[in-house]
């Protein structure tokens, strides 16, 4: 079997290493791929569906994995399949559940399923005129995708304002800002919860939490993510039991009503407070950090999994009784203005963690940065603190200039 990976990130890297092993797979592609899959693989620098579809068709690649959700959303499953190509993701019009916020925003209000409430926004002075009439702090969101920075919580109107000039007149995410939603602010902890779909089921995996903000102590700007920690500390019994009802659930009837029946990964980002747990957000393929820590728990065989959702079967997935912690190291100045081009040193030092490379290419001998989030750091343990104390051994084992990470992924 021949995989194709698309995506170049330390989750790109995760799924790697978790079919490494698989003898059945003979060979495994990844577009644009990082240090990391170069090593377990052949990285090839198609950007386009179209040049990726040639690719595939050429190599005669029997499963692609889509990673990132900018390929999804520009429609790569549809693209994929009308060449007769087995790809593991949803369609463009279902990608749309990611892609659009106000599209999804609408669909969880026509379902029932429980989330904050919310305006969409098409025009600036109307976002403006809403604002000064309301509490605050307010969520700011643009509609389309925004690589996860596109989200900013407004303690005041100026800043409420600022933000929407911001997004919709400076249009600092291009066309990703021109349509806004605006919610209320719910007090709690984020919990994200990624399931596969086979087409008729959701099986939900282990709860993460993620750490969005870019310093200790969650301050600073929001990022992709600082790091991840599963299972959920804080995510109790009954906090699944209420995502399973109130949001699981009627997201699937929901899907099943619009004849969805898509074969790939979903993304509920959970907010919990003290009335209970509420959808956010929905993506809809696997998050990063998030997949870093659910493939060092999961013990089915991955290639199983997946082949069984696109053969529309039920499957039944075990994770190992164990926890996860996930440090991610950036670029000084991550999420804004960073520097790259620096050699990472002593990685092939690190004993205790797992290391998933995502901004670092291999340059013959060395590995340079090339992004924001530069490596991954992946470690389980009987309990937090054992897996904790691993990754940050050797991320004080790992050098580069201008390195940064948090101090305070895993002690919640």
């Amino acid at each position: 079997m021949k995989i194709l990976i698309v995506g170049h990130g330390a989750r790109e890297s995760a799924i790697a290493m978790k079919l490494k092993s698989d003898h059945r797979i003979t060979k495994m592609y990844f577009a644009k791929g990082n240090a990391t899959t170069e090593m377990l693989g052949q990285n090839v620098y198609e950007d386009s569906i179209e040049g990726l579809r040639d690719f595939a068709l050429k190599e005669r690649i029997d499963l692609t994995i889509v990673g990132p959700e900018a390929p999804l959303v520009a429609g790569i499953v549809d693209e994929f399949k009308e060449h007769g190509l087995k790809i593991f993701g949803p369609r463009q019009r279902t990608a749309e559940l990611e892609g659009s916020k106000a599209f999804s925003k609408k669909f969880m209000q026509t379902h029932g399923i429980k989330t904050a409430k919310a305006r969409v926004f098409d025009a600036y002075q109307e976002a403006i005129d809403y604002v000064r009439t309301q509490e605050f702090p307010l969520v700011i969101k643009a509609s389309g995708l925004a690589g996860g920075k596109g989200v900013v919580i407004a303690d005041d109107l100026e800043e409420a304002e600022s933000t929407i000039h911001s997004f919709m007149i400076q249009r600092v995410f291009g066309d990703a800002g021109i349509q806004l939603v605006i919610e209320e602010y719910l007090r709690g902890f984020e919990t994200s919860i990624i399931a596969f779909s086979n087409g008729k089921t959701l099986f939900p995996c282990v709860p993460v939490k993620d750490y969005k903000k870019a310093g200790s102590g969650d301050t600073g700007p929001n990022t992709g993510g600082m790091g991840s920690v599963a299972p959920s500390p804080e995510f109790t019994e009954a906090h699944q039991h209420d995502f399973e009802q109130n949001i699981l659930q009627p997201t699937l009837e929901g899907l099943q009503s619009y004849n969805i029946h898509f074969k790939g990964f979903i993304f509920f980002g959970l907010m919990v407070t003290e009335n209970g747990t509420y959808l956010l957000e929905y993506n809809m393929r696997l998050g990063d950090p998030e997949t870093q820590v659910i493939m060092a728990l999961l013990e089915n065989n991955l290639f199983d999994v997946i082949m069984d959702c696109l053969d529309g079967n039920d499957i039944n997935l075990k994770f190992r009784d164990e926890k996860a912690v996930c440090l991610v190291m950036c670029s000084g100045g991550y999420p804004r203005q960073i520097e790259t081009g620096f050699e990472i040193r002593n990685s092939e030092k690190v004993t205790n963690s797992q290391v998933l490379f995502a901004g670092a290419t291999a340059k013959g001998n060395r590995i340079l940065t090339t992004g924001g989030r530069v490596l991954s750091l992946v470690a389980t343990g009987a309990t937090f603190e054992e897996a904790r104390a691993k990754v940050y051994d050797d991320a004080r084992t790992i050098h580069y200039d201008y390195e940064y990470y948090r101090e305070d992924i895993g002690m919640f």
